[in-house]
């Protein structure tokens, strides 16, 4: 679901509803303390789910002293937070 490469975890799953608690698990899992870069370019499909998911690891990598940024999030993610008026919240690569 989520493999590492360095500072990068590159998301291999759907981020859809049916995958968003193994990678909201699996996101937190991987989190590290210091900066980590989701990378979505691997990722074919997903869902309003997404976001939920992104916010969660966004949560969990604060109280980790950890700082997370995204990379390659799908254009219907990034239409759906501007829609959401939640943006502004994603810190982007």
């Amino acid at each position: 679901m989520i493999q590492r490469d360095g500072l990068r975890l590159i998301v291999t799953a759907p981020l859809v509803m049916a995958n968003a608690r193994g990678l909201l698990e699996a996101g937190r899992a991987a989190l590290q303390p210091g900066e980590q870069i989701f990378d979505f370019s691997q990722v074919a499909e997903a869902d309003s789910s997404a976001l939920a998911v992104m916010f969660g690891w966004l949560r969990t990598a604060a109280t980790l002293r950890s700082t997370v940024k995204f990379a390659h999030i799908p254009t219907g993610v990034c239409s759906l937070a501007e829609l959401y008026g939640v943006s502004e919240l994603l810190p982007l690569v």
